[in-house]
């Protein structure tokens, strides 16, 4: 039994976006966003259903939900593989532009709804190690929610660590089949008795798939893969460029650093031996190319390596 990623493009929106069974979609709602009571949505309304895509149309993985509860509120959730950067700039403005839609030119504005923001994401974003976080529009000053109409949720599935023998709550077993299902032979028993789990499993299940459907998952698994390795080869040829640049520089750094040296040391000799014979400093000074002071140095450095000669030699 194989059992499909739901990481990928086409299999969350197989899974998740299916208007056949909407069960599924909406217990993983309620589970993230844990709504009980008159929060919690009995039905869904999707903008853009599931249809199994040309695979030159292929666009993000975008569920929009409009979910039937008391308040009739409106949901966005994405599928984000990649950290492409900006992420939290692209809910905002999906948020934002979901919540602007649902006015028609005239209507007054107390007939907006709340809009919630899920973004399930294979990479991390935030520092906390809670693979959830909830952002809220807060007061500074009161800490209130006074601003309430726009509610983000992020789900950081690579800090999601709960092995299968402690998934002790239905979020805790929907994440665990969104990271995993794809490496698992069978449905494990901790998934029995719940419907909403049994038929995601049941659409994941590939060899219910047609044909259609497996060539655009297996494009988009190569697609990604082609992405990583081209990240790999860019990043391998940029560190081996910076090597060889390095190096490049080092060496003629310690050339110029040798000839530089050399030079110096032979001025030093050149003064050493106008020392011995008795020469003026000013004349050294031409003669070495070294200023007086420098001269000067190097007098006192002899005058001490010689001492310090002859100290040793008394003593033997």
């Amino acid at each position: 039994m194989k059992f499909a990623d739901p990481k990928n493009d086409i299999a969350f929106k197989k899974i998740f976006g299916d208007e056949n069974h909407k069960e599924v979609l909406i217990s993983f709602l309620n589970a993230v966003l844990d709504f009980q009571g008159e929060q919690t949505i009995i039905d869904v309304e999707l903008a853009n259903p599931y249809q199994v895509p040309k695979i030159e149309a292929l666009k993000e993985t975008i569920l929009d939900i409009k979910a039937t509860n008391q308040k009739q509120e409106h949901f966005i959730v994405e599928m984000q593989k990649k950290d492409l950067g900006d992420f939290t700039k692209r809910s905002l403005y999906y948020t934002a532009k979901a919540y602007v839609n649902q006015l028609d030119a005239g209507k007054n504005y107390h007939k907006l709804k709340k809009v919630y923001f899920i973004g399930l994401l294979n990479f991390t974003m935030f520092e906390s190690g809670s693979c959830i976080s909830r952002h809220l529009i807060l007061n500074q000053e009161t800490n209130t929610q006074d601003l309430d109409d726009f509610e983000f949720c992020f789900i950081e599935l690579p800090k999601f660590s709960t092995p299968l023998g402690e998934l002790n709550t239905l979020l805790d077993k929907w994440l665990y089949f969104i990271k995993n299902a794809a490496s698992l032979e069978m449905v494990p028993k901790e998934f029995t008795g719940n419907s909403a789990l049994e038929q995601a499993f049941d659409s994941a299940q590939m060899y219910n798939w047609n044909r259609e459907e497996m060539d655009v998952y297996d494009y988009m698994h190569l697609k990604a893969w082609d992405e990583v390795n081209a990240i790999d080869t860019a990043v391998k040829k940029a560190k081996k460029q910076g090597i060889e640049q390095g190096i490049e520089q080092g060496i003629e750094q310690g050339i110029e650093q040798g000839i530089a040296q050399g030079i110096e040391q032979e001025k030093i000799e050149t003064a050493i031996n106008a020392i011995k014979q008795g020469l003026d400093n000013q004349v050294i000074s031409v003669i070495a190319g070294l200023s007086p002071e420098e001269i000067e140095i190097h007098i006192w450095k002899r005058m001490c390596l010689t001492t310090i000669i002859f100290l040793l030699q008394m003593k033997s």
